[in-house]
């Protein structure tokens, strides 16, 4: 293997580790109880969901009026 192979190797490897320590530490520590946790954490990503979904939608929208108004000339 070549030298940067083995550094991003080395890296991916502390990353996932990291992240695998980390979560861990958050689910010993955390005050909420199993159930209590998935409710919210599914509550937080339906959340993010409808915002993004409703960010793309405004988006939409501007992006189509700025069209209308560029196929007409009038900017």
């Amino acid at each position: 293997m070549c030298k940067s192979c083995c550094k991003s190797f080395s890296w991916l490897k502390g990353a996932f580790l990291g992240g695998l320590f980390g979560s861990a530490l958050v689910l010993l520590l955390t005050p909420y109880s199993g159930k209590e946790l998935q409710s919210r954490i599914k509550d937080y990503v339906d959340n993010v969901q409808s915002e993004v979904h409703q960010a793309g939608v405004e988006k939409r929208l501007e992006l189509e009026t700025e069209l209308e108004l560029l196929r007409s000339g009038k900017k």
